[in-house]
């Protein structure tokens, strides 16, 4: 393992300056559970780890304000998974975020790092892109180019931006955060009634694995339905259907999945050690049919309360 230097700074601005200094070397730690693993066996060798549970300007908290709910970068899955009105308002990720590693994981790992990793495996994902999540990026002047006007930053200030989080990745392990920036927060809409989610995944095999395929789907109270797959392709893939068709409960199974199918139809599965790809779109249709159903119900029983 090659070495690396512990920092462990106490300030934003002290945070976004090393992470200037070191650049690509440099790798934030919130939770660490993915990042010390790939360190211990030599897939990442960072020459600096900058360790950001001590800086108090990054939000330890989940807020909830003006039709918002807002996750702070240091929130750890278990208090997620406990929260109630992520509970409330938010099943499919409450859902997906119950299963992401082991108890002892989720009481160390947070939903910003389970973002940043750029999994297209990554669970809490597709719920969080069903709902419209965005994630809030600080950064330094140098990193983030140009400010919401177009100007030029000055090099040294600290920027802070909005992006839709269908937009934040770029492939596996990228996203659009530069070098020295930071995601501290993810704001969450909360949903116009009556809506319905949810979400689905396939393992291997029970307990602590990474998924073959998972999905999350809503269906708004304009009928629309959004699907998010993850697994089946380089980034998660967002789908939807604005006719109404699928949301509708009165249409025969066959219709529903023709529609489904044109969905998945703009996936790209690949085969690789958990999967073959022919197994992955077969799996799509089957699990996808599962989570419609169940946004389907929920959003009907949104309607009778």
């Amino acid at each position: 393992m090659k070495s690396f230097q512990y920092l462990r700074p106490e300030t934003l601005s002290e945070a976004i300056s090393l992470m200037e200094r070191f650049g690509a070397g440099a790798r934030p730690l919130l939770g660490g559970t993915d990042l010390m693993v790939r360190i211990q066996k030599g897939q990442a060798e960072p020459d600096a780890v900058v360790d950001m549970k001590w800086v108090g300007e990054i939000p330890a908290s989940i807020e909830v304000e003006d039709g918002m709910i807002t996750v702070g970068a240091r929130v750890v899955l278990a208090d997620l998974v406990c929260h109630k009105q992520i509970r409330e308002y938010y099943p499919a990720l409450a859902e997906a975020a119950s299963i992401v590693g082991s108890i002892q994981i989720r009481n160390r790992a947070t939903l910003v790092g389970n973002i940043c990793n750029a999994s297209p495996a990554a669970d809490t994902v597709p719920p969080l892109m069903v709902y419209g999540a965005s994630v809030t990026i600080v950064g330094a002047g140098s990193t983030v180019v140009r400010d919401t006007a177009n100007r030029p930053m000055p090099s040294g200030s600290i920027v802070t931006r909005e992006v839709p989080l269908q937009d934040f990745f770029l492939g596996p392990g990228k996203s659009v955060c530069g070098p020295a920036e930071l995601v501290v927060g993810v704001k969450i809409p909360v949903p116009t009634p009556p809506f319905g989610s949810a979400f689905g995944r396939l393992t291997r095999r029970r307990g602590v694995d990474l998924a073959i395929i998972n999905m999350a789907c809503a269906i708004d109270a304009a009928g629309v339905t959004t699907f998010v797959f993850g697994a089946a392709g380089p980034k998660p893939i967002l789908v939807r259907d604005e006719s109404g068709q699928l949301a509708s409960t009165d249409l025969p199974e066959s219709k529903h999945d023709e529609l489904l199918q044109s969905l998945i139809d703009k996936t790209s599965p690949i085969s690789d050690v958990r999967s073959g790809e022919e197994y992955r779109r077969a799996m799509l249709l089957t699990f996808g049919r599962r989570v419609l159903h169940q946004a389907q119900a929920r959003r009907s029983a949104a309607k009778m309360g």
